[in-house]
């Protein structure tokens, strides 16, 4: 039986220039290393067998309905513009409407081959970024966090070269909301294609904000979405480490997951990414640079705007706002993870001291918080000389509050995607050994459930398996 796709596509029918027109460049010898059939069920896709599945998502096959483009856009990149950035590596095959919620979701291609706006490289991805991304998408929505998913990933049989050497190739196919970006409106205001802009404004509203009906309010309504989304990542301890504006989704959802990592020690300048030499998009900052990169979004708004004078003062009354939205988002959810409300004027007094002893003595963040959750104490905090009467003041805070515990170890994982883990999942996976990548699928799913024989993939590293730098998967 051969793979059946509802395609329903609308980004294609969209003006020229927002896209080039083409198909997958095809590969050597694919084969499925993973398919996502739960995703796929609620996205109405009736799978084939793996040698189906390996031919259409390696872009071997085009599925009937689709229509691959790829697509345009530009982007700030650690603060510097480049006015045409675009799909280097991608290709949207198309679109599918779930069938039980009625959202529309996109189906692409990544690694599939050099584009028009692949700047000289070759289109492709090794396998260990395909696996790093597949893990982490599929990790972070099991945490809750709004993000891209992964619906299969395939080897193509075939090396590609990187400064390491010949690697192996593979494919991931990512599903997304849409790959709708702060860049794809920066795209369009460089050029001055007013018509263009105007163009992507009322699909991007009819598409995720249906109530939006001008820039003001869409404007809002990504503040608002953005400020949930990174306030998440701080309560989780995740790192993008590439918050570029081509990797803000106007759908508020985490994409990219090239040099993203989870802090072990606590440390708010934690920075994993190779590339961020000057810790522009470290942990702390993040909340910092979302507000940057949606005042870039309002500067690409204004021509959309009758009053260019008047929108520029609103607009940037919006941006100024944001940080306290930010603020009192992330307040909430570090709340959560003590069992607070912030309704007293105590408590974030308690979060702050918390966070400094963790800080002081180079606690786990993701295991403090955890053993707080289930046992009331944190071991690795004991020899902290304020430990005693901050926890004396926290539990004296919890007696008013019966269901914080619950609270508590539902706002606290026990296991993430450690990144020893991850590097030595994809050590295994270039020598063919793909156990190591199921297992911690298979326990990522469920992160916030206690799985006795999963208790080594809690465990921080050891000093030889710290990770230092992680990598974009270009």
């Amino acid at each position: 039986m051969s793979t059946q796709i509802p395609f329903d596509n609308s980004y294609a029918r969209l003006p020229a220039q927002f896209f080039t027109r083409q198909p997958a460049t095809p590969v050597a010898a694919p084969r499925l290393i993973v398919f996502n059939h739960d995703l796929a069920a609620q996205m109405g896709i009736t799978p084939g067998d793996e040698a189906d599945l390996a031919q259409i998502f390696s872009g071997n096959q085009t599925p009937d309905g689709a229509e691959p483009l790829a697509q345009a856009y530009a982007g700030h990149q650690f603060g510097g513009f480049s006015p045409q950035l675009g799909d280097g590596r991608a290709l949207l095959l198309g679109e599918v409407v779930r069938p039980d919620t009625g959202q529309r979701l996109d189906i692409q291609l990544k690694g599939s081959g050099p584009t028009p706006y692949s700047r000289m490289g070759d289109g492709r991805a090794w396998l260990g970024p395909v696996l790093r991304e597949y893990l982490l998408c599929e990790a972070m929505h099991a945490l809750g966090v709004p993000t891209t998913r992964a619906l299969a990933a395939v080897s193509t049989g075939q090396p590609i070269l990187r400064e390491a050497g010949p690697l192996p190739g593979a494919i991931l196919t990512r599903v997304a909301a849409s790959h709708i970006r702060v860049g794809t409106f920066e795209y369009f205001a460089a050029r001055r294609d007013t018509q263009a802009l105007q163009a992507l404004f009322d699909y991007t509203c009819a598409r995720h904000y249906p109530g939006a009906s001008d820039p003001v309010m869409l404007l809002d309504a990504v503040i608002a979405r953005q400020a949930e989304l990174v306030a998440h990542w701080h309560a989780i301890g995740f790192i993008h480490g590439v918050m570029n504006t081509d990797n803000t989704t106007l759908s508020g959802e985490t994409i990219d997951y090239g040099p993203a990592a989870f802090m072990d020690a606590y440390h708010p300048v934690t920075v994993y990414s190779s590339i961020d030499r000057n810790g522009r998009y470290a942990y702390d900052n993040q909340s910092r640079v979302i507000v940057w990169n949606l005042a870039q979004l309002a500067s690409a708004l204004v021509p959309l705007m009758p009053d260019q004078d008047e929108a520029i003062e609103i607009f940037t009354n919006q941006i100024n706002a944001m940080p306290d939205r930010l603020l009192a988002a992330r307040a909430l959810r570090m709340g959560a993870k003590l069992g607070l409300d912030m309704a007293d004027p105590g408590d974030q007094g308690l979060v702050d001291m918390l966070l400094k002893m963790m800080q002081d003595h180079g606690a786990d963040f993701t295991n403090t918080f955890r053993a707080l959750a289930e046992t009331g104490d944190a071991p690795d905090l004991r020899a902290a000389q304020d430990y005693g009467a901050w926890s004396a003041r926290w539990q004296q805070r919890l007696q008013a509050r019966p269901m914080a515990r619950a609270q508590m170890l539902a706002a606290n994982p026990a296991f993430i995607a450690r990144n020893h883990r991850v590097e030595q999942m994809i050590s295994a996976a270039t020598q063919g050994d793909f156990a190591p990548f199921h297992r911690l699928l298979q326990v990522l799913q469920r992160p916030y459930d206690s799985q006795p024989d999963a208790a080594d993939l809690q465990a921080p590293p050891q000093p030889h398996e710290v990770v230092q730098a992680t990598f974009c998967g270009t």
